[in-house]
């Protein structure tokens, strides 16, 4: 069965299994195990329910004589009020991994910021890329805010190589267009820098006593 051993000293409980199994012998294997298993998950059920049902006595009054789910279980019936669940409260769900707090953001993550916004000015593209992979292995982020990033950072280098072909296809070019195509290049990993810079500030703020 698929429940957990019920305790030795509930004779009530034992003898009514043992009584029903007795009485379900003709039944094939197959629907004697399933009756078995079923009253047995419904005991089980009852004492770990929201109102738990500890006496022994009155779970058995409630499953009915062994005889008429064996019955039941012979004309292919089982008993509607075994078969529905009981008001067990869901387990708790494991806790999500929380963001570090109560400790200021290490080098890294401010390291990153400076890759998104400074690098970016010296090295376009190559600088964001980098500082974007320190900003993902970082537990001070969250998951949107590190697909954020990403979005940002590899739309704007995206956008800023399809002007430079666009730019590149034309017989001429002017100095505008090549400031067009820098400002395009970085726009997106400087906004994805203050955008961790802002989540920074946010946490550490919080963290400090009496927030």
């Amino acid at each position: 069965m698929s429940t957990a051993p019920l305790a030795h000293t509930d004779v009530i409980v034992l003898d009514y299994l043992a009584a029903l199994w007795a009485q379900s012998e003709d039944l094939s294997p197959q629907l004697r195990d399933d009756l078995m298993s079923t009253v047995a998950d419904y005991i089980q059920a009852r004492r770990m329910a929201a109102a738990p049902l500890e006496d022994a006595a009155a779970i058995v009054q409630r499953l009915g004589p062994p005889e008429s789910l064996v019955e039941a279980a012979r004309r292919g019936q089982m008993p509607a009020h075994i078969r529905l669940p009981a008001l067990i409260p869901p387990p708790p769900p494991p806790p999500l991994a929380p963001l570090v707090r109560g400790h200021a953001a290490g080098v890294a993550e401010y390291f990153a910021v400076g890759m998104l916004t400074a690098g970016a000015l010296f090295v376009p593209v190559v600088s964001p890329v980098g500082g974007m992979l320190l900003a993902s292995a970082s537990p001070h982020f969250t998951a949107a805010e590190k697909a954020t990033g990403w979005t940002l950072t590899a739309g704007s280098a995206a956008a800023g190589v399809f002007l430079t072909l666009f730019f590149a296809s034309m017989p001429f070019h002017t100095d505008a267009a090549l400031l067009l195509v820098y400002f395009v290049l970085t726009a997106g990993s400087f906004a994805a820098g203050m955008l961790l810079l802002n989540a920074l500030r946010r946490r550490q703020g919080s963290a400090l006593p009496g927030r």
